[in-house]
């Protein structure tokens, strides 16, 4: 689990080594490094898969637009569409392995009913197969540029920078060292051998070509980076409804949860006091001719039974929704859970006006979490709590001089809370290095 924002590292583990310096600056070392003949493998591969798909696309597009006069024209376009749509599971996994983009897989066709007609329906309204269409086809034009340049680029570097090894390798003439050229000098053929400065220069060319052809070739890459995470990932509509079906199981759960909690508290407190006292004033009433000392005794401790279990109530009741915050708002329900945490807490409130009420709800038990956290496991003097609102955020912060070393990765408190404040578009920060002091931020969504 990734550790939250401002975490180091969890209670318990060592610091992290610092990273090791590379053995040659980032500009001297990108002609070897791995990143960049990963990239241009990756351009290299591209243009004859590129060649099939668009090959693919254009032939199936056009067969099925033109069978579209009779009933095979449908099948052929959805074939094609879904065929494109293969290739882009092709192309986000090249993407992953040579290029380090992760794209998210889009949404799968699902028809609304059962049957190839359905189906068809589905794959032809599917926006995502006619992006997988499209790239396609804009990616061949693309895929020959990428190739072409990187290739002469890399070719022609490595061919320059390489010329001095030429005079030994590759001698003209036997006995002779060094690439000797073809001349006329007063008609008659004499050879020129290439002098010490006309190596250099040519090397020194080809060491310059090498240095900024990795540049060249990331910058190309940048382009496919952009096409597949465009067309070939999932768009921000899919992105949103997966992210509002996993926010709806943490409502889902949480609801759950809180029903059991209301659940128990009641079964083991109020309903075990009212059950005990209904006992009670059986035996009184028994007791109320023969021993009438007796039967006020049982009445008095009856009472203070129903004292406590009213207390409990009003507990739960409160740990419901407190009646304070919907009649009095943030500020005074906050001072108010302040008062009863153990710790000296100081409350700060500056909103120009009140939230909504589901977004106090969420703001008054998110503090009250957090408040309880302090009391029972900081070790903390004093606390204080801010809220405040920037824009359209609602923003509550916790923070303690204790001992430190919370984290959304420890325990379930904190990542609980964190799941609730998800599920609404709310986010949890926490900051709390071993020995303190921790500070808890948490957002949330402004609604009037």
């Amino acid at each position: 689990m990734a550790l939250p924002y401002g975490q180091r590292t969890r209670p318990g583990y060592a610091e992290p080594r610092p990273a090791r310096r590379p053995l040659l600056p980032p500009a001297l070392g990108a002609p070897i490094a791995a990143r960049t003949w990963r990239e241009f493998a990756y351009l290299l591969v591209s243009l004859p898969l590129s060649i099939v798909m668009f090959t693919y696309a254009v032939t199936m597009t056009a067969l099925g637009a033109g069978l579209l006069v009779t009933f095979l024209g449908v099948p052929v376009l959805a074939a094609a569409l879904v065929g494109c749509r293969g290739f882009g599971v092709l192309e986000r996994a090249r993407a992953r392995a040579l290029l380090g983009l992760d794209v998210a897989e889009p949404r799968p066709v699902r028809a609304a009913k059962r049957g190839a007609t359905a189906w068809i329906g589905a794959a032809l309204k599917s926006g995502t197969s006619w992006r997988a269409l499209l790239y396609a086809v804009l990616h061949l034009p693309w895929a020959v540029f990428g190739f072409a340049v990187s290739v002469v680029f890399w070719s022609v570097g490595w061919s320059l920078l390489t010329y001095p090894l030429w005079q030994w390798v590759f001698p003209t003439y036997v006995g002779v060292d060094g690439i000797q050229v073809y001349g006329e000098e007063g008609g008659r053929n004499s050879f020129y051998m290439d002098t010490p400065f006309e190596i250099g220069v040519t090397a020194g060319l080809g060491l310059l070509i090498t240095l900024v052809t990795p540049w060249l070739i990331r910058g190309l890459t940048t382009v496919d980076r952009v096409l597949v995470a465009g067309l070939l990932g999932a768009s921000r509509l899919d992105a949103r409804v997966v992210e509002l079906e996993s926010d709806r199981g943490a409502v889902v759960d949480t609801a759950a949860a809180d029903l059991r909690r209301i659940e128990r508290e009641l079964r083991d407190g109020a309903e075990a006091r009212l059950s005990g006292l209904a006992a009670e004033l059986g035996l009184a009433k028994e007791r109320l001719h023969d021993d009438p000392r007796a039967a006020a005794r049982l009445v008095d401790e009856a009472h203070g039974e129903v004292k406590l279990a009213l207390r409990e109530l009003r507990d739960l009741a409160r740990g419901i929704h407190p009646a304070i915050l919907t009649d009095r708002g943030l500020d005074a329900a906050l001072s108010a859970l302040a008062a009863r945490c153990p710790v000296p807490v100081r409350v700060t409130v500056d909103l120009p006006e009140r939230p909504a009420p589901a977004v106090e709800g969420i703001a008054y038990f998110a503090v009250a979490e957090l408040l309880e956290n302090v009391g029972a496991h900081s070790g903390a003097r004093s606390a204080a709590v801010e809220v405040w609102r920037v824009e359209e955020r609602l923003l509550l912060q916790v923070t303690d001089d204790g001992r430190g070393g919370a984290g959304a990765g420890v325990g379930r408190g904190l990542a609980d809370l964190a799941a609730r404040l998800g599920a609404v578009d709310g986010v949890l920060d926490v900051d709390s290095p071993a020995g303190g002091p921790t500070r808890v931020t948490a957002e949330l969504p402004w609604r009037d």
